[in-house]
């Protein structure tokens, strides 16, 4: 992906943009560097060329989707705070789900703002990130003191949370239609990886089998993993494209 390479004559804050939508990604880009103080030092639309990219142009900021071309987004953000651990990461995401805000933040992201949110917002949280702080979209804030204020928590989430990040990725891809074969590839796994992954998440889940792992799967994906709102060039549905699209 693109490397933009340098600016010695800007002195503001270099932007490393990650997503795997190219619209979204230019919008993304022309929307933060429309400051005078920001400037978009590279883009990438999976892990390796992320990484690739924060190696060579040494970014102050990544800003994060967590749904990538390939490659494990939650694994990049904690390899980074290993591996870059001055870079700061603030995931911009399609979904309001309390849970991938808090698995994204446990990972080691600064900020997670969702794609809907006005400009403003955007800036605020960009800045906020970029000066050591943390930053929570209005919606994420909203759901954590809404689950605060729950004295027991919801049956039908318990199960859920108790999946690793890996098991819940890739939950979310059996729930987008995607098979077994394709998950490996998309983690660059085995598929007897994957597999021992399905009979993990349906113990857990307790779940009888396959059929009823898919069911509870696209269920779990159709209440979660649908954009709340029209982000700007942000589409209604995956299926409206004819093709499931490709979550975390």
């Amino acid at each position: 992906m693109k490397n933009t390479g340098p600016n010695p004559s800007h002195k503001g804050a270099r932007l490393l943009v990650v997503d795997d939508h190219p619209l979204l990604r230019d919008s993304l880009i022309k929307l933060v560097c429309s400051e005078r103080d920001i400037v978009c030092c590279g883009e990438a639309d999976n892990v390796a060329d992320a990484k690739r990219l924060v190696e060579e142009t040494k970014p102050d900021l990544m800003l994060l989707d967590l749904r990538l071309k390939s490659g494990d987004a939650l694994d990049l953000i904690k390899s980074m705070k290993v591996e870059q651990p001055e870079l700061k990461i603030l995931v911009i995401s399609q979904h309001d789900e309390m849970l991938f805000a808090e698995r994204a933040l446990r990972a080691g992201a600064s900020g997670y703002v969702m794609k809907e949110n006005a400009t403003e917002e955007i800036f605020a949280a960009v800045r906020r990130v970029l000066g050591g702080e943390l930053y929570f979209s209005q919606q994420v804030a909203a759901a954590a003191v809404r689950r605060s204020l729950v004295a027991k928590p919801d049956p039908s989430r318990t199960g859920i949370e108790r999946l690793s990040d890996r098991e819940l990725q890739g939950f979310q891809l059996i729930g987008a239609s995607f098979s077994t074969r394709e998950i490996a590839e998309q983690f660059n796994l085995s598929v007897k990886t994957i597999e021992t992954h399905r009979e993990n998440i349906k113990q857990k889940l307790q779940l009888r089998d396959a059929a009823e792992l898919i069911r509870c799967a696209e269920s779990w994906a159709a209440d979660n993993l649908v954009p709340s709102g029209g982000g700007a060039g942000e589409t209604s549905s995956p299926a409206a494209k004819g093709r499931p699209a490709k979550h975390i």
